[in-house]
C-alpha cells in the first residue's frame, strides 16, 4: 500500500464518509462532489471537452465529448457516470475520462442522465438508452463502441447492455468500476464490509436506493441487472475493492456473466475506496487500475 493510498483512505474515512452520513439534501451533495472534482481530480495535458445535446424522439440528453491527445474518430467509449443516482455528471468525471482517452486513443461520450430524487426510475435508464441510440443513428457501429461506467452508472451500463444483447446490438466490450448491480441489497459484503469501507456508509444505502426506485420492484432486472440475461454477451472487464460494501455486486455479476458464457475479467483490489480510479494522476493505484482498464479496451479492438 502506497503512502498516498493510506492518506486517501484516512481522508475518505474522516471527511468523505462523515459527510455522506450527514448530508440530507441532494443539491448540497452535488455541490460538494463538484468541488471535489474541480480541486482534487487531475487533468491530463491536451484535454478537450465539448458539450453537446443528443436528441432522440421526445428526449434531449446533454452530453460531453471528452478527448486527450490524438484520438480515433471511428471508435468511442460511451461512459455512464456514477454518484448513487443523485449526484455526479460528465463534468465531475471528465478528468478521469480524459485520462482514459489519452491511454487508449479513443474519444469518450458521457451522457448526463436525469438525477434522483427529482427524477426516479426509469428516467435515468431512458436517458442513456436514448443517448446511445443517437450514436447508432449517427453511424457508429455497435462493434466500434465500448460501454463503460462506475457505481450507479455501472448499474445503468448493465441494464442497457441486457437490452442491447437482446436486440443483437451488443457493443464491442464493456467495463465497469464497482458497479452497483443489486438494488435488492442482498450482497453479503453490505454487512461484512460495513466497518471496512472507508467511504460508503452501509446504513444509508437503502435510503439512497429508494430515492431512485420510487415504487419500482428492486428485483426487476432493469433496476438490478445482476439478475438479467445477456445473450451473446461481449467481453466484460470489472474492477472493485475487496473492502467496499458493493464488492459482492461485482463478484456475483461476474459469476452470472460467466455462467451465461461471457468472457469476464474481474480484478479485486485491496483496501481502496469505492471508485478510486477517479484519483488518477494523484494516486499510484488509480493509475495502475486505469492502465489495466485501458489495456482491456485497446485489446478488445484487436479481437
Amino acid at each position: 500500500m502506497s503512502f498516498r493510498q493510506k492518506l486517501l483512505n484516512f481522508a475518505c474515512r474522516q471527511i468523505g464518509r462523515r459527510q455522506l452520513l450527514r448530508t440530507t439534501e441532494p443539491e448540497k451533495g452535488r455541490r460538494s462532489f463538484a468541488r471535489l472534482a474541480r480541486y482534487m481530480f487531475r487533468t491530463p495535458p491536451y484535454s478537450l471537452y465539448l458539450p453537446t445535446k443528443l436528441k432522440a424522439q421526445n428526449l434531449t440528453v446533454p452530453a460531453l465529448w471528452i478527448s486527450s491527445g490524438q484520438v480515433s474518430r471511428r471508435r468511442l467509449v460511451f461512459y455512464i457516470h456514477g454518484g448513487g443516482f443523485i449526484v455526479g455528471s460528465p463534468w465531475t468525471h471528465k478528468r478521469m475520462l480524459a485520462s482514459l482517452s489519452r491511454l487508449t486513443g479513443i474519444r469518450v461520450c458521457a451522457p448526463q442522465y436525469r438525477l434522483s430524487p427529482e427524477h426516479q426510475y426509469p428516467d435515468a435508464l431512458n436517458d442513456v438508452r436514448a443517448a446511445y441510440q443517437v450514436l447508432l443513428d449517427r453511424g457508429f457501429a455497435p462493434d466500434q463502441i465500448i460501454l463503460g461506467g462506475d457505481s450507479a452508472g455501472g448499474n445503468l451500463v448493465f441494464s442497457l447492455l441486457a437490452d442491447l444483447c437482446a436486440q443483437g446490438l451488443a457493443p464491442r466490450a464493456v467495463f465497469a468500476f464497482s458497479p452497483w448491480t443489486d438494488l435488492s441489497l442482498t450482497g453479503k459484503s453490505l454487512e461484512e464490509n460495513a466497518n471496512l469501507d472507508v467511504l460508503l456508509p452501509a446504513e444509508r444505502i437503502e435510503e439512497l436506493r429508494d430515492m431512485y426506485l420510487g415504487n419500482a420492484d428492486p428485483k426487476d432486472v432493469n433496476v438490478s441487472p445482476l439478475f438479467a440475461k445477456y445473450p451473446d454477451c461481449p467481453p466484460v472487464f470489472l474492477q472493485a475493492s475487496a473492502t467496499e460494501i458493493l464488492r459482492d455486486d461485482t463478484l456475483r455479476l461476474a459469476e452470472n456473466l460467466n455462467s451465461q458464457g461471457a468472457k469476464v475479467s474481474c480484478e479485486i483490489w485491496q483496501d481502496l475506496p469505492h471508485v478510486w480510479q477517479v484519483f488518477d494522476g494523484w494516486l499510484p493505484e488509480s493509475r495502475k487500475a486505469m492502465k489495466s482498464a485501458a489495456r482491456f479496451i485497446s485489446h478488445s479492438f484487436t479481437l
